[in-house]
């Protein structure tokens, strides 16, 4: 489960740098290419960067990638600071006016609009300052036979404040039609309806998606040429060896794109790209055994890895056992251990039931895997003011022990 340089880095770093943030780059990079040699030539891979926006992260990403989604007038500052030069896409409710200013100065590729209102703050202030800008618009599409049922995150198909309800497509098309918005320019539709489906169902919504695309499209006479089908392909934390089917959906995409000459499809994957590429090294503190069952306190927590509180997952790990035996350090019986952080609040769970045969005892080390994606960025940092981890940065297959954090 664990590559030998992140085991070695793992192990070699000093008790008093626990917890660290350990990411394979060469991984990342790796996995981003095989990615895009999936994709067909029509179809773009922007990363979505609220997956993980360490700039180590994105400046791997850049010559793997399209471009970049940003949600934030946050995330756009940064970004195009730690990867200059590519075409940002800017998404998300709610955006500032002094937000949609600062896109517009920073030369934005595209605008995922979410509402007429936010549209005519955008005509508004790309009128004033003379700039010009592409639109997206994005849609709450309906979405037939139950394709997102179960899917871990649903932000669309129901009520739900993201995008243009459906109703509303037509006036707002007119209005590009009718030269309403000045400098905008109707590029294509954006749906981003789910996050957590498999290929199979991330192609049936994307074939409904452009489907409904194309109506849009002759029942006003113009060109849509750009569909953005969103992301969110399944990451599965319960089988790791478990991954989305990229060859698949590509071939799939490819279908789709030949039934539509002259549309670019787009993708916005976030968390089934770097996902894989991060780990989460901490140390075993205490063992304690209460009504029959055993718990491990480590160094760090949910408030350094939230994605299991939030998920309500158990984040897969491995456990590096102490090389020294000392028998004054607390140990589990040998059956499951349920490990846990240093919050002061039951929810601090980081794993349930792990199986540790041996035992597990204080000072021995674990690494959680799958932390490269939603992790330590939406993690509440500050609670309980305890330090924060380190952040370390493995370019290739192997690190020497005395690499430090950034």
């Amino acid at each position: 489960m664990i590559p030998p340089a992140v085991h070695r880095l793992a192990r070699s770093l000093p008790a008093g740098r626990l917890p660290a943030y350990l990411y394979d780059l060469g991984a990342l990079r790796e996995h981003a290419r095989r990615i895009r040699e999936a994709l067909p030539e029509r179809v773009e891979l922007y990363y979505a960067a609220k997956a993980n926006p360490e700039a180590e992260i994105l400046a791997a990403l850049a010559d793997r990638v399209d471009g970049f989604e940003v949600a934030s007038g946050g995330e756009l500052a940064h970004v195009a600071d730690a990867a200059p030069g590519l075409p940002l896409a800017f998404g998300g409710p709610g955006k500032t006016p002094e937000e949609i200013e600062s896109a517009l100065r920073l030369g934005v590729a595209r605008f995922h609009v979410e509402s007429a209102h936010e549209l005519a703050v955008l005509a508004h202030s790309a009128a004033r300052s003379g700039a010009r800008a592409g639109v997206l618009l994005r849609f709450n599409l309906p979405v037939s036979g139950g394709l997102l049922d179960g899917s871990a995150l649903a932000m669309g198909g129901r009520p739900a404040p993201f995008g243009i309800d459906p109703s509303e497509a037509d006036a707002v098309v007119r209005g590009f039609t009718d030269g309403a918005y000045g400098r905008l320019e109707l590029r294509g539709v954006h749906a981003h309806l789910a996050s957590g489906l498999d290929a199979p169902r991330q192609l049936a919504v994307a074939g409904s998606v452009v489907r409904w695309s194309a109506g849009l499209a002759a029942r006003h006479g113009i060109a849509l040429p750009e569909v953005n089908v969103g992301g969110g392909m399944s990451v599965d934390y319960a089988r790791p060896g478990r991954r989305f089917d990229w060859t698949a959906y590509g071939k799939g995409l490819g279908r789709i794109a030949d039934d539509h000459p002259g549309v670019t499809l787009r993708i916005e994957p976030g968390r089934a790209v770097s996902a894989y590429c991060g780990w989460y090294a901490t140390e075993v503190l205490d063992v304690k055994h209460s009504h029959g069952e055993d718990f491990a306190v480590v160094r760090g927590g949910t408030h350094h890895l939230r994605t299991p509180a939030a998920k309500g997952h158990d984040q897969p790990c491995a456990v590096l056992a102490a090389e020294e035996w000392d028998r004054s350090r607390p140990m589990s019986r040998g059956g499951p251990v349920t490990l846990v952080g240093q919050l002061c609040t039951p929810k601090d769970v980081l794993a349930r039931a792990v199986p540790v045969p041996g035992g597990l005892r204080a000072g021995d080390r674990v690494v959680f895997a799958m932390a490269g994606a939603y992790a330590w960025n939406i993690s509440h940092h500050d609670f309980l003011m305890h330090p924060r981890p380190g952040f370390h940065f493995l370019p290739a297959s192997s690190v020497r022990p005395e690499d430090g954090p950034r």
